[in-house]
């Protein structure tokens, strides 16, 4: 049997009509850059994350980047973040001369660990990069107290967790920034690249409208210096359509994810941990197991699709030896990258293959 890691050709075949329908009206109007389309996802995504404002870029990465471009981080400035994440989270801030400075994870829910922020802030502290990794928030309570206390802003990486919730508050509302990202494999992917910032402030949300458009206001006229991160038509037509069904298809992600759970119960993995103040979305379900490079391999050849969710933590990437850390430094981001491996988790994922994929674990690990 075959399992892809995400079957996206599944989820378009239940959407088909309504898709088309969308990508038609919008081909009808050939405005395909902003415009209408982006406005009312705009609004829809603000309303669903509890934000008062929303804009629309042009990726996840370019979110994160006009962000700190909008707390106007530079050459010399320090963001704390985590080291165990998707690259795009370092290197916006590196994009700005800016140093990013690691802190390691929790070993149970692979997010920033606020125990270890304080220490890291200087004098050149600018801003908390906290990651929502895997579908799960950071523990943000104790992350925004830090930051109030020295005076920082806390920006969300919230790229994997649209609609999870952390003491009932949902992913990017909480900081002043929230990213997030549409990419087609996260839970509200669009056909292409998308990404979307929220926040409660409207001169924070002004300001981005500004930078995605070159600096511009008006148009031509330039008092600050941005980027071309413009989130088209297409996409946020896409993207308005696959909105009506987050909510059941995150709910589905659970279904399989305590599936799993009771299946492997019994074995020696260890399933992922949700804190109890937690709503997880699962973009990824993430087994751990010290063998794992060995499962991985009997998985593929079983023809189950399954991924590393990072094989090389971002403090030893060659790109990142000049900021002189060590293997060592950062251990349970490490130990993470070299133990995690994530499963299939997608909505249509079908009872059948779960129990396939469950079986062909067993077998691995009881042989």
């Amino acid at each position: 049997m075959n399992v892809p890691l995400l079957d996206l050709k599944a989820q378009y075949a239940s959407i088909r009509e309504e898709i088309r329908a969308a990508i038609d009206e919008v081909m009808d109007s050939q405005r395909f850059i902003l415009g209408p389309e982006v406005a009312e996802l705009e609004q829809q995504i603000a309303g669903y994350s509890g934000a008062k404002y929303a804009v629309g870029v042009a990726s996840g990465s370019d979110a994160l980047l006009l962000v700190l471009m909008a707390l106007d981080v530079g050459p010399g400035d320090e963001v704390i973040t985590t080291p165990y994440s998707f690259f795009a989270t370092a290197s916006a801030i590196s994009r700005l001369g800016a140093i990013p400075v690691f802190v390691d994870i929790h070993p149970r829910t692979y997010n920033i660990d606020p125990d270890g922020i304080e220490e890291k802030i200087t004098e050149r502290t600018r801003a908390i990069l906290p990651v929502h990794l895997f579908g799960q928030m950071a523990d943000m309570d104790p992350i925004m107290e830090v930051s109030e206390k020295h005076g920082l802003k806390v920006v969300e990486d919230a790229a994997q967790s649209i609609g999870a919730t952390y003491k009932g508050k949902k992913a990017g509302a909480i900081g002043v920034f929230g990213c997030f990202s549409f990419f087609p494999s996260k839970n509200l992917g669009g056909y292409g690249d998308g990404g979307m910032v929220v926040t409660n402030k409207e001169d924070a949300a002004e300001r981005i409208r500004v930078l995605r458009v070159h600096g511009s206001k008006p148009k031509y006229y330039h008092q600050v210096v941005g980027i071309n991160s413009r989130l088209d038509a297409l996409q946020a037509a896409v993207l308005s359509t696959k909105l009506n069904y987050l909510e059941g298809w995150s709910a589905a992600r659970r279904r399989h994810a305590a599936f799993y759970d009771a299946a492997f119960s019994d074995m020696n993995v260890k399933t992922p941990y949700i804190e109890p103040f937690n709503v997880s979305i699962y973009n990824q379900y993430v087994l751990r197991v010290a063998c794992r490079d060995e499962l991985m391999a009997h998985l593929k050849k079983q023809e189950i699709g399954c991924e590393i969710y990072y094989p090389v933590p971002l403090h030893l990437q060659a790109c990142y030896q000049h900021l002189g850390y060590r293997e060592g430094d950062f251990p349970e981001a490490e130990r993470a990258s070299r133990e995690t491996l994530a499963l299939p988790v997608y909505p249509e994922l079908t009872e059948m293959q779960q129990e396939y994929v469950v079986s062909q674990i067993k077998a691995f690990v009881s042989g």
